[in-house]
């Protein structure tokens, strides 16, 4: 049984350790890749750049925040639910922002959960706790989308 991976893409070095060290508390035996910025993650799941070799499937779920160098969540986002080999890899928005526009575009553009980061810590562990249990655990992800990459599968973007 290959190991679920979750993408994390954050910026924050202090929100990058609590999540990590909220995802271990729970004994979730996940991979954590993390990058960055929006740049670096659509490299990770286009296979580009550094990650051009890379044999692993698709992550589990992505854990995306909205306010990234280079490339924002929003644009992220935008990319992955247009593409037809990448729309089914559950995007969940992990951010700060409040804001109504971010909230409606999100949806709009097909993310599977918006979340506001809480400002308490034990809060937050909570809260990553439980994402991280339903999908790296309990969810379901669709068949084929944890295997090798497809060879037919473009590595430069959205079609």
């Amino acid at each position: 049984m290959e190991l679920k991976r979750i993408l994390l893409v954050e910026d924050s070095i202090n929100d990058v350790e609590l999540i990590l060290t909220a995802l271990a508390e729970n004994h979730l035996g996940n991979e954590v890749v993390v990058v960055r910025d929006g740049e670096e993650a659509l490299d990770y799941l286009y296979r580009r750049g550094v990650y051009r070799l890379r044999r692993e499937g698709n992550p589990v779920v992505v854990l995306l925040d909205l306010k990234l160098p280079k490339v924002d969540g929003i644009e992220v986002l935008g990319q992955l639910k247009a593409d037809r080999y990448l729309r089914t890899v559950p995007v969940v928005i992990l951010t700060s922002s409040r804001e109504e526009r971010d909230l409606t575009r999100c949806y709009e553009l097909g993310t599977n959960a918006y979340v506001v980061k809480p400002i308490d810590f034990h809060e937050f562990v909570g809260a990553i706790q439980g994402l991280g249990l339903f999908w790296a655990i309990i969810n379901e992800p669709p068949p084929g989308s944890l295997s090798s990459a497809r060879s037919d599968r473009p590595n430069q973007g959205i079609e």
